[in-house]
């Protein structure tokens, strides 16, 4: 097994002579690497010695770094209070342990330090002195970063309908159980809207199907316009779309869904091919539910799909709830 790269520092470190030993050799090795050597003095809380890397990295020299208040002050504010507590009681307590933090710099940036620590003890067991290595790691906090954007990026577009920039129905599904459950627990009311374009198909039989996407982008804006914050908004199907609306009672869902259907006649979208209007319009069913504590939320959806299918039977181009149906 390869031994850590920490762990050989601290195996030359603790190698500094006693005796007839050459300690220039030493420290020349130490003072050589990467790295960035220190040592501590238990009972006094001051600096034995500390390599001179420090000031190429940070600005400060390794004589400005005279006690441990010095260490501490030149910790990022934001990370201070942890790192301190947590390096003070592991020293106290005798563990060797390690602490990311952004060390400040003499011109007042910062750079990310990992401190690798270890605890050194006399023969009677008590904590004598604290030896470390202090280790850049901007670098891979950076690359840490970038991947962490590129992560959250990427679970974005997986919830993210490709084309019209809503929701998609993987997200849709996951909210819809997650606020079932947040409303069953509450018993606060969850409401429904599902809407469809009517007459799609005959719309991209006379236009086109580029032209039948840029229809769906434009009336996914017009339903995202008016939205809440907690609203989720999704492309549920082909040309079908869903409103998910937490703790939204029977009235003010019926309010919300007839301002989608207003909100997506005002495109004055053309459509030659429907009989229903001569721009493009929705049918919409909307529903809502305290759920049971033995409910399904599948069973609730079927049930606002059903009041979509009567507004399509009775004429398109409206809103059918369970006020209505």
């Amino acid at each position: 097994m390869t031994m850590p790269l920490h762990d050989k520092y601290f195996d030359q470190f603790r190698a500094l002579p006693a005796g007839g030993d050459d300690p220039t050799l030493y420290k020349t090795l130490l003072e050589s690497t990467m790295a960035i050597p220190w040592k501590i003095d238990w009972a006094t809380m001051r600096f034995a010695y500390i390599g001179p890397q420090i000031e190429p990295l940070l600005g400060w020299s390794a004589e400005s770094w005279v006690s441990v208040e010095d260490w501490s002050s030149r910790i990022h504010p934001d990370d201070r209070d942890n790192v301190v507590k947590f390096c003070v009681s592991q020293s106290v307590a005798g563990v060797d342990h390690e602490a990311d933090y952004r060390a400040l710099t003499k011109d007042k940036g910062y750079v990310w330090i990992r401190d690798v620590v270890h605890v050194v003890r006399n023969e009677a067991g008590e904590v004598e002195s604290l030896i470390g290595f202090m280790f850049d790691i901007s670098e891979r906090k950076r690359i840490e970063h970038e991947l962490f954007k590129m992560q959250k990026k990427l679970e974005a577009l997986s919830f993210e309908d490709g084309l019209t920039g809503s929701a998609n129905r993987r997200l849709f599904d996951e909210r819809l159980g997650a606020e079932w459950r947040s409303a069953c627990s509450v018993q606060q009311p969850l409401s429904l809207v599902l809407l469809d374009i009517d007459h799609f198909k005959l719309y991209n039989d006379l236009y086109g199907h580029v032209q039948g996407d840029e229809c769906l982008v434009k009336v996914a804006a017009a339903l995202k316009a008016g939205g809440r914050q907690r609203d989720i908004v999704a492309r549920y199907g082909g040309e079908e779309f869903a409103l998910l609306l937490p703790e939204t009672d029977e009235a003010e869902a019926l309010q919300i869904a007839e301002k989608c259907r207003q909100a997506v006649e005002a495109l004055q979208v053309r459509h030659g091919n429907s009989d229903c209007s001569a721009v493009v319009t929705v049918s919409v069913g909307v529903g809502t539910v305290i759920p049971p504590t033995d409910g399904e939320a599948r069973h609730f959806c079927d049930a606002v799909d059903k009041l979509l299918y009567t507004a399509k039977q009775t004429g398109r181009n409206r809103v059918v709830s369970t006020f209505s149906a």
